[in-house]
């Protein structure tokens, strides 16, 4: 058995040891007097010197921390005696608490076999300030991080505001071919739903037949390469556009390929002004070379048809069995070339103010008859009020008659047939593609339900002698004569079209106000100028038929002397091309402006350059006596 004096040894190293430790330790028995401590407690729970002693009461301490307001505020005595009657539960037991000087304690407390029990007192300030510091910077990384996650959303949204904004559509497809970004023109298009890009399908919103078309072009993108490509798009409202995509590939830093940008546009209406230069173009050139060609066929069938004319009156049927066919050969070659003068914008044309509603009431009235029964026909002005145009009265019919007659052809025995007129007002890049000036204009339309023609048909419908009917069912002048009409009318014509699907040819006539009377044209002196006199000999007929004295002249010079000397002529009728200083216009100026002649009708085999001068008429070479008669009324 140790004596006491190793005992006291082995305490006083026991308790040397405890002092070294950086927690305080405090020991009571079963009656809450203390029984041993190390230094560590003293100085972390901050006890004076005096009250730390073996013996002394727990409540002494607790009552030291309620005075010196360790609990915080309240009652002293109750709080001691809350923490006594808990301490004598002798209960395990462990918290933190911040004492007055900031410094936090960890106490653990364990109940002793006996009665009584040990607690252990930890500084913990450093590690939970720490701890707070750690959660602060936390919850600053949060707020940050949350503020970054809602600007990049914001960003996000403008972003997409932007490309759903943009009349294209763009999207983002990643390597696996998945579509991870689509802006709302997909919807658009093809009814698909940009807020789930990753159900969309090339193959099924394309078709298999397009989509195998552009896959060599997607491909060769996915390869890296840039792409660009142009192909024709159903989209949902059953409408084709031509669409130009571009596939841009984004590249990872190590040279490979994370996927591609795609920006598709509508581009049908930039071909489509293409398409109209060109063939503007075109029917340029064409026109020169026929114009020209038929000029002179104009003058020379002139003279033929006045001679055989008289032949046949003079020899009555004698001759008929010769003159009539020639006649008929002759008028026949007017015709055409009326029709090639026509198409090269050389036609001379009559314009006067015409009704739109009464034009396509006239037409419907002349061909109904020509249909078939299950062919509706149509007509309709939009608005309802009376609507005015500036064109030839006679050459507007004869086009609505023959894009009536092609839509029946093109419809066979049953369909639909509209005719629809309405105010147009182009702005610059409406008119532009038609080679029309800005302005008011008038559009006839003739839809058809039929079966529709391809590209490369719709591209020459205009050009002279094209036709798409059987040898011997049409000339191919038709649509050209239209398109010419048009033209020199200060308008346009255009087609729209694709098999099965029906046509529509649209004419852009200058709009224009309701006409003021015109008073009817006298009778008397007729001075007759032109430098053909077998010309003259036959237009010498018709003015004596209908009443006139007729005077001649060889050119305008001639012409400008004679009215200098002639006491009243009531009508100055001359040709527009004449040799010398003075041609038609020229005289048909001074005629009316220095001369006693109040009527001046300008003929000509095509067209001038210039439009006549005002207060003049225009008629075209050859014409008869009826026509002749009908031109001075």
């Amino acid at each position: 058995m140790p004596d006491a004096r190793d005992l006291l040894h082995r305490y006083a190293t026991l308790g040397a040891g405890l002092d070294l430790i950086d927690q305080g330790l405090s020991v009571f028995d079963a009656d809450l007097r203390l029984v041993a401590w190390n230094r560590p407690f003293e100085r972390l729970l901050g006890f004076p010197p005096g009250l730390v002693r073996v013996g002394a009461p727990f409540a002494d301490f607790i009552g030291h921390n309620a005075r010196r307001g360790e609990y915080g505020p309240g009652d002293a005595q109750a709080l001691v005696d809350a923490r006594v009657a808990q301490a004598r539960r002798f209960e395990a037991h462990a918290f933190e608490r911040t004492r007055p000087d900031g410094r936090i304690l960890r106490i653990v407390g364990e109940p002793l076999p006996g009665g009584g029990f040990i607690t252990l007192y930890s500084d913990v300030t450093v590690p939970r300030r720490d701890e707070a510091t750690i959660r602060r910077h936390a919850q600053e990384l949060e707020r940050r991080v949350a503020e970054r996650t809602a600007e990049l959303a914001r960003s996000e949204q403008q972003m997409r505001l932007i490309t759903d904004s943009i009349p294209a559509l763009v999207a983002y497809v990643d390597h696996r071919r998945v579509y991870r970004y689509a802006n709302r023109g997909y919807a658009e298009w093809f009814g698909l739903d940009p807020a789930r890009p990753e159900q969309i399908s090339a193959r099924n919103f394309l078709g298999p037949a397009t989509f195998e078309g552009i896959r060599g072009h997607v491909s060769r993108a996915f390869a890296g390469e840039a792409a660009a490509f142009e192909y024709d798009i159903t989209r949902i409202d059953g409408s084709v556009v031509r669409a130009r995509t571009s596939l841009i590939p984004d590249r990872t830093a190590d040279g490979g390929v994370a996927g591609c940008f795609e920006l598709t546009f509508d581009i049908s209406a930039q071909q489509r002004a293409q398409e109209l230069m060109a063939r503007a173009q075109r029917l340029e050139a064409l026109g020169q070379l026929t114009g020209g060609l038929a000029h002179e066929c104009n003058n020379l069938l002139t003279v033929v048809i006045g001679n055989l004319q008289a032949l046949h009156e003079r020899r009555g049927d004698a001759a008929a069995e010769f003159v009539a066919p020639a006649l008929l050969a002759a008028r026949r070659g007017v015709e055409l070339t009326r029709g090639l003068l026509g198409f090269a914008r050389r036609q001379p044309l009559q314009s006067a103010p015409v009704e739109a509603g009464a034009a396509l009431d006239a037409a419907l009235r002349l061909v109904r008859p020509s249909l078939p029964r299950g062919l509706a026909l149509e007509a309709e002005v939009a608005g309802g009020a009376p609507l005015w145009l500036r064109a030839d009265p006679h050459q507007l019919e004869a086009a609505l008659l023959n894009l009536v007659f092609n839509a029946r052809d093109a419809c066979g025995q049953a369909g639909r047939i509209v005719l629809h007129a309405a105010a147009a007002a182009l702005d610059a890049e409406a008119a532009a593609p038609l080679q029309l000036a800005p302005g008011g204009y008038v559009r006839i339309d003739v839809r058809d339900d039929g079966a529709g023609m391809d590209a490369s048909t719709r591209a020459r419908v205009f050009e002279p002698f094209f036709t798409t009917k059987p040898t011997g069912a049409g000339t191919g002048l038709g649509l050209s004569i239209v398109y010419g009409f048009a033209r020199q009318s200060g308008g346009a014509a255009d087609i729209a079209s694709r098999p099965g699907a029906g046509t529509t040819v649209s004419l852009w006539l200058p709009r224009t106000g309701a006409p003021a009377p015109v008073p009817a044209a006298p009778r008397g002196l007729a001075l007759l100028v032109d430098d053909a006199a077998a010309v003259r000999r036959v237009v010498r007929r018709g003015l004596v038929g209908l009443g006139f004295a007729v005077v001649e002249a060889a050119s305008g010079d001639e012409a400008r002397a004679l009215l200098a000397h002639l006491p009243a002529v009531a009508l100055l009728l001359t040709d527009v091309a004449m040799p010398g200083a003075t041609d038609g216009y020229a005289l048909a100026r001074h005629a009316l402006g220095n001369a006693p002649a109040p009527r001046v009708l300008l003929v000509s085999a095509f067209a001038p350059a210039a439009p006549p001068p005002e207060g003049c008429a225009l008629l075209t070479k050859p014409f008869t006596a009826a026509q002749l008669a009908a031109a001075l009324e």
